[in-house]
């Protein structure tokens, strides 16, 4: 949860810019810059900001996000569950579409639509839209965990709203690099601007990325890989 505040955030970067009383960058200037920093770090971590949500389905196979937590859903994470009155509440089950596809090429199309969903595919390259089977009735709804893009900060002149950050306080350096890559790239006819934006910008996709080794390495997740072993966990 965060517990970090914009402003606070916004004070930290006028200080290295030495800009204090926001002469070259204004307030509401750099508050935007804050909003398009979530969108650049969700896009390339979505885990950052998941829901879990009730998704009614649509009839048959095919189902897009959108179409119940429109507009903001950005990537499917995972499915939990049936959660209709009427279903078993049972557990959906990832599979490959291969499987289906090898066993039961008519699946798309069976008169058995069913309100209980076993199992659901998943195909990287349309991040908004999922397969289930057997086909869903009108009916069914899933326990649907999905990454969505946060809500930015309402912008109006350059006052900043009393709100905390927008992701885990863990970010707040990520969202200070990305400001600052975004200021001194408006002064990039300056060299020494433009060397300073790079490197702001370069710093942000470290911290992205050490980020994610040190989540995977302690994730609950079967098959996650785990920190070597010292002498002292023998």
């Amino acid at each position: 949860m965060a517990t970090v505040k914009i402003q606070d955030v916004l004070n930290k970067v006028e200080t290295i810019l030495q800009d204090d009383t926001n002469v070259r960058w204004t307030a509401g200037e750099l508050l935007g810059w804050a909003n398009d920093a979530y969108r650049e770090i969700v896009m390339a971590r979505p885990d950052l900001n998941t829901t879990t949500g009730t998704m009614t389905c649509v009839e048959g196979t095919r189902q897009i996000l959108t179409t119940t937590f429109a507009p903001h859903a950005l990537r499917l994470i995972d499915i939990v569950r049936n959660m209709a009155a009427t279903s078993n509440k049972g557990a959906v089950r990832l599979i490959s579409r291969k499987i289906l596809d090898d066993q039961k090429r008519d699946w798309h199309n069976v008169a058995s639509k069913s309100v209980n969903i076993e199992y659901f595919m998943f195909d990287p390259r349309l991040p908004k839209d999922f397969l289930v089977y057997p086909p869903a009735t009108t009916a069914a709804q899933l326990e649907v965990v999905y990454s969505s893009v946060p809500t930015g900060h309402a912008v109006s002149g350059n006052t900043v709203p009393d709100e905390v950050i927008k992701l885990d306080d863990s970010w707040a350096n990520c969202l200070i690099d990305y400001i600052l890559y975004r200021c001194y790239s408006k002064d990039a006819e300056y060299t020494a601007n433009t060397q300073r934006a790079a490197s702001h910008y370069q710093a942000m996709l470290t911290s992205l990325g050490a980020k994610t080794q040190a989540d995977m390495a302690v994730s609950p997740q079967e098959g996650a890989p785990r920190p070597p072993t010292t002498n002292r966990d023998m």
